[in-house]
């Protein structure tokens, strides 16, 4: 278990950090960059929460305590050298269950005939953000991935994918269904 007694460090006053690892970075550098934003997927859903009920407030809960497992997995990389402990490590079953409640929510929805905006309730609002800040994510951690001796695991990829999907999923849903969906008109405002 974690355990945070004092808040502030000052080590980071000069634009350092540290990894999970022990390593020390620059607050700009691209895995922190991307744990950074990932952290912020998650503050947008704790706002998605405000507005949510079950069965989307437990969904929401358990992706962000799966979006705090994310960030200890990509603040800590494998660079193939023993460590004194396990790291946390995001698993294939974690990615399985957003593709399995993205199938049941999706059973209750008309199919799409056209893009449709972000927005509707304050919910479906929310999930907007929080997916489109998902695939800034995704961004960073597919970037990070692209850079010699900045592994990022197979796992963690593929649920910073899935999750854009299940927000746009559950943002239907919480758009009644998608009865609420406002969709796009091409070429409307010429």
């Amino acid at each position: 278990m974690v355990r945070l007694d004092k808040i502030y460090t000052r080590t980071g006053d000069a634009g350092q950090t540290r990894l999970s690892t022990g390593e020390p970075v620059a607050k700009f550098h691209p895995r922190v960059a991307a744990y950074g934003t990932v952290d912020e997927v998650n503050a947008a859903l704790g706002l998605a929460a405000m507005q949510a009920e079950a069965p989307l407030l437990e969904a929401i809960r358990r992706i962000q305590n799966d979006l705090f497992d994310l960030g200890a997995d990509l603040a800590t990389p494998d660079r193939g050298k023993a460590m004194a402990w396990e790291p946390l490590r995001l698993v294939s079953a974690q990615v399985d269950r957003l593709e399995a409640e993205i199938d049941a929510m999706n059973t209750a929805l008309a199919p799409l005939d056209s893009f449709i905006l972000p927005g509707g309730t304050a919910l479906a609002a929310h999930l907007h953000v929080a997916r489109t800040l998902t695939r800034r994510a995704e961004r960073k951690v597919t970037a990070l991935a692209s850079l010699d001796n900045e592994p990022v695991s197979d796992a963690a990829r593929a649920y910073i994918n899935r999750l854009s999907d299940w927000l746009f999923v559950a943002g239907r849903v919480a758009n009644d269904d998608g009865a609420l969906d406002v969709k796009w008109v091409p070429g409307a405002n010429r």
